[in-house]
């Protein structure tokens, strides 16, 4: 499912026109962006969590030329599915 998919059945499942449902969507990932950004865990019970993790910088090599290249340290953002989700899954 992509994003345009995603929207037409928040559509559907709500009643909304899809420009309402996509203004909804933007609005949810917008404020999952910003918590992270601000190092918050975004919590969804029954579905998951949202974090950020740090990668600590490291030395790795250019596949082409073999020469050493310093790879800077970086945040990353992490999902870890929660119990309601796993267990639908299943």
């Amino acid at each position: 499912m992509n994003k345009n998919e995603l929207v037409a059945a928040v559509a559907t499942g709500t009643g909304l026109s899809k420009s309402d449902a996509a203004r909804a969507v933007d609005s949810v990932f917008d404020m999952i962006t910003d918590s992270l950004k601000k190092g918050q865990e975004v919590r969804l019970v029954g579905f998951g969590t949202f974090s950020v993790s740090k990668r600590a910088a490291s030395e790795g090599r250019n596949p082409r030329t073999g020469e050493k290249i310093k790879i800077p340290a970086s945040k990353q953002a992490k999902f870890k599915a929660g119990k309601g989700l796993k267990d639908s899954l299943n």
